[in-house]
C-alpha cells in the first residue's frame, strides 16, 4: 500500500472538517488554503467524498462541507480505501481488490505480504479520524 496524493489530501480535508464538526459549513476554497490543497484538485475529492457520502455539501453564501458522519465513525480505511483502493502491498492477497500476480506462485512469499496486509488493514481500521484529532 502506497498513499497517493489523493487520499493524503482527503484525510487532511476531512480532518479539518472533523475540528470545525458542529459548525457552519466550511467553503472548499477555505479548506483548500488552511490545508494547503490545490483548490480543484480539492473540489475533485470533495466530489468523491460527497458521493461515497462522507460529507455534505451546502449550496449558497454559506455554502460550504460537512461531515456527513461522526469522526469516530470514519475509518482511515474507508478512506484509504476508497481513494487509491487496496490496502494490500500486491493484488494477489487483496481481500478487497483480489487479482492474480506472478508472486502467487511462491506461498510463503504470499504469507509474508499477507501479514503485512493483516497489519496495516489492522492498524488503518482501528483509528479513526477522531482518534488523530
Amino acid at each position: 500500500m502506497k498513499l497517493t496524493t489523493r487520499s493524503e489530501y482527503a484525510l487532511l480535508a476531512l480532518l479539518f472538517l472533523a475540528r470545525h464538526e458542529g459548525d457552519e459549513p466550511v467553503s472548499g476554497e477555505v479548506i483548500a488554503q488552511e490545508q494547503g490543497i490545490p483548490p480543484k484538485f480539492l473540489q475533485q475529492i470533495l466530489l468523491a467524498l460527497k458521493r461515497a457520502r462522507y460529507v455534505h455539501s451546502a449550496k449558497g453564501q454559506r455554502g460550504g462541507y460537512l461531515l456527513a458522519k461522526k469522526p469516530d465513525e470514519i475509518s482511515l480505511a474507508e478512506i484509504v480505501r476508497l481513494l487509491d483502493g487496496a490496502l494490500a502491498p500486491t493484488e494477489s492477497v487483496s481481500t478487497y481488490f483480489y487479482e492474480s500476480t506472478p508472486i502467487e506462485r511462491e506461498e510463503k512469499l504470499l504469507d509474508v505480504f499477507r501479514e503485512i496486509r493483516d497489519y496495516v488493514a489492522y492498524k488503518l481500521e482501528d483509528t479513526t479520524l477522531a482518534d488523530v484529532m
